[in-house]
């Protein structure tokens, strides 16, 4: 009972400063998410550096992937021109040079799990701003909250229907070499829940279409789906049952956002091809 207190006490808080953040205005999402990029890169890193001890430094991969992340926000916002990206392109640089000089026994691997740790977790969460900030008709960029807003409800809404229907009906095993508890019944389940929300949405904002509104949910819960067994590949791999325990009940900030990290650039390709085109 003390357990579920404390996790329902932490989700709550979660979700609050999440949704606060996100719809205050542009600059409280990009304060929090820039933070949340350098909270999921060093635990990552941290993650790594159990099973790999050769993993690079975490101090510079965090700064670089916080970089991204602002730079990708001024330049989505219109306030910086594609050089914002240069420090960027020039660490990335370093990544490769650096391997000559730090003498591992395995350079390829360090060079591997640092360029996957700024795609995985910073280059995921950059992409973030460019569905937050789109563009009107007349070309001005606007602030566009409820998009983004929807993606973690939606894979808030499927986790929960997941779990809701997999723990009564569950009974054919989803993909039980990675994660033996999740089932066909759950998913299916879940993916129902999150396109009935959807059309909570489309009323919300009659503009984006209520099958438009349908298909993100798809699309969202299906890459959210691949997001949760890869980030329990890598748990695997490394033989840890939670990636951290910054959130209490919750386990790590991987654990919290492992859906999202695959949903968003999902989300962003949809987004374009058939809202915003």
């Amino acid at each position: 009972m003390k357990n579920l207190i404390i996790r329902g006490l932490t989700g709550a808080v979660f979700v609050a400063v999440l949704a606060g953040a996100i719809c205050y205005n542009p600059y409280t999402f990009l304060a929090l998410f820039s933070i949340l990029t350098g909270l999921l890169l060093w635990e990552f890193y941290s993650l790594l550096k159990e099973y790999f001890p050769s993993v690079p430094k975490r101090i510079g991969g965090t700064i670089g992937g916080m970089y991204l992340f602002v730079a990708t926000f001024l330049h989505a916002n219109g306030l910086a021109e594609s050089l914002v990206f240069t420090p960027y392109l020039a660490f990335l640089i370093y990544l490769f040079v650096s391997e000559l000089y730090n003498k591992q026994q395995n350079p390829l691997n360090n060079l591997a799990y640092s360029l996957f740790a700024q795609v995985y977790c910073a280059g995921t969460f950059a992409l973030s701003n460019y569905i937050v900030l789109g563009k009107n008709e007349e070309g001005a960029i606007i602030f566009t909250p409820l998009l983004l807003m929807a993606l973690f409800i939606f894979v808030w809404i499927n986790d929960t229907g997941a779990y809701l229907v997999g723990s009564q009906f569950g009974k054919h095993r989803l993909f039980e070499r990675i994660s033996p508890k999740k089932s066909w019944e759950g998913f299916w389940g879940g993916l129902v829940f999150a396109l009935a929300s959807s059309f909570v949405f489309a009323n919300l904002n009659p503009e984006i279409s209520w099958y438009n509104w349908l298909g993100l949910a798809a699309t969202i819960v299906c890459f959210g789906t691949w997001g949760d067994l890869i980030e329990s590949l890598i748990k695997r791999t490394v033989g840890v049952k939670d990636s951290g325990k910054m959130l209490p009940g919750h386990g790590g900030m991987l654990d919290r956002f492992d859906s999202i990290l695959l949903a968003i650039p999902a989300a962003y390709i949809y987004i374009e091809l058939f809202i915003r085109n």
